[in-house]
């Protein structure tokens, strides 16, 4: 674990990398609007993804380091994104996998877009298609020009994505999309109705595992 400064345009805001040995990939991963890096989410998805042979690197939006509650402009969290992509490919081996938690998985997209990014795949976790009660694919028009693999992980009680909405954009994209079991959209689950054994982060970077293992 390291600690590192990600500095772009005017801003400089905190990153960590993450490194194991021999690692198959590298995944930059972006929080999501209510939390920092540091978030226990974005924790245990990185403790989970270094288990599995995948170093990370996390990075605050610039509203986040400067204590903000608004969201960073696309145009700006797009920016962060892809400054921390050539942090990665500074500090890290590739191939290089980006992606995010809610609204950090829909900025990597944009970013992908905007920039031109080049990385090997996409990994959307808790993508928040719509606002709670406001179903909608509005959020997923602009994905048609990404060319890469992509993954979405989304919890089976996640307000902010109606199934039959998710189902028709992947299957549009020609994505791969997989459900929590008993999750929403922040992870947690009904102990007392979910059938698998394992724990929530342990079935998503499972998935993670298997996508950049295909890819690499």
């Amino acid at each position: 674990m390291a600690a590192l400064r990600l500095k772009f345009d005017e801003y400089d805001v905190s990153a960590q990398v993450d490194k194991v040995t021999d690692p198959i990939a590298s995944l930059v991963f972006a929080h999501g609007a209510g939390a920092s890096m540091h978030h226990g989410t974005l924790e245990e998805i990185t403790r989970k993804c270094n288990e599995s042979g995948i170093s990370v690197l996390r990075f605050n939006f610039p509203y986040m380091e400067a204590g903000k509650n608004r969201t960073d402009s696309q145009p700006i969290a797009t920016l962060a994104i892809k400054a921390a992509l050539q942090l990665a490919q500074k500090k890290l081996g590739g191939p290089y996998f980006l992606g995010g938690h809610s609204f950090g998985g829909r900025m990597a997209s944009h970013a992908v877009v905007d920039h031109g990014l080049d990385v090997a795949g996409l990994v959307f976790c808790s993508f928040p298609l719509h606002t709670p009660n406001k179903p909608g694919v509005a959020r997923a028009e602009h994905m048609d020009a990404i060319k890469v693999p992509m993954l979405f992980l989304s919890g089976s009680r996640d307000g902010m994505a109606q199934p039959d909405l998710m189902e028709g954009v992947v299957a549009r994209l020609n994505a791969e999309l997989h459900w929590l079991e008993t999750a929403d959209h922040g992870y947690k689950v009904l102990k007392r109705t979910r059938q698998r054994t394992d724990d929530v982060f342990s079935e998503m970077v499972g998935y993670i595992g298997k996508f950049v293992s295909r890819l690499t």
